[in-house]
């Protein structure tokens, strides 16, 4: 009979899947770096292979540990398929999403939940943290980025990603209409932590000509910035459809 790995080196190997790194996942089961370290050569030495590729910007499946990990993931997901049952709680519907899509989008559009099944209990967590449907209990979670985000997970998109550059009147105040983009790199900008200025303005081809920018953690932060005619943001449309609706900024 082959022998098992121990149970806490294939759980962090299951979670390490659905993160974007090794390390993550150890983070979330409580593993310190020395243990991320001692579960790396655990593996190694029981596989009698090497699973991972070392780089500078640490370790990448192989081809074989991605085999490994798809059957791991089967039997860890029937393991909680049968452990569910004694933990039921009816109606729970537990979402993990971003502070700024809370904010900007789920509020101003949480009267349309009311249409939904009356025995729902919706529970919605903001953070901008990495969320797990597993040791975290999650049911769902939305995120921007590209799929695929890890094994047995589905990732329909919910928007398309249409960027607005957004300003207040009076900081537009003496300029001509349209503007123009060579006009918005001008202005003064206010960058979130997806920082979308630089890449748009490579893309059109333009100069930025305002280097006195503002750095914050949150799109809403951004947003809120721009209603106040302090600086120029730059967001995803869905997210600020709500304010441009009620003249803001």
């Amino acid at each position: 009979m082959v022998s098992l790995s121990p149970l806490t080196g294939l759980r962090a190997f299951d979670d390490g899947g659905r993160r974007p790194s090794f390390r993550a996942a150890l983070d979330e089961i409580g593993v310190t770096q020395g243990g991320a370290v001692q579960q790396v050569r655990q593996r190694e030495t029981h596989l009698r292979q090497t699973p991972f590729d070392r780089s500078p910007e640490g370790l990448a499946s192989t081809p074989v540990c991605l085999s490994y990990h798809n059957t791991i993931a089967g039997a860890f997901s029937e393991l909680r398929l049968a452990t569910a049952p004694l933990k039921l709680e009816p109606g729970k519907v537990l979402t993990s999403v971003t502070p700024s899509f809370v904010s900007k989008w789920r509020i101003p559009n949480l009267s349309d939940f009311a249409n939904e099944p009356p025995d729902i209990d919706l529970r919605i967590l903001a953070t901008k943290k990495l969320s797990s449907f597993y040791s975290d209990d999650m049911d769902l979670a939305v995120r921007q980025g590209s799929s695929p985000f890890g094994a047995g997970l589905s990732s329909p998109p919910l928007f398309k990603q249409d960027l607005i550059a957004l300003a207040a009147p009076k900081l537009l105040k003496g300029m001509h209409f349209p503007i123009i983009p060579a006009a918005l790199s001008a202005l003064p900008k206010v960058h979130d932590r997806h920082n979308l200025w630089p890449d748009e303005f490579a893309d059109l081809g333009i100069a930025d000509k305002n280097k006195g920018d503002l750095r914050l953690s949150q799109t809403a932060f951004a947003v809120n910035v721009a209603s106040f005619g302090q600086r120029s943001a730059l967001a995803s449309h869905f997210l600020v459809s709500s304010d441009l609706a009620a003249g803001n900024p």
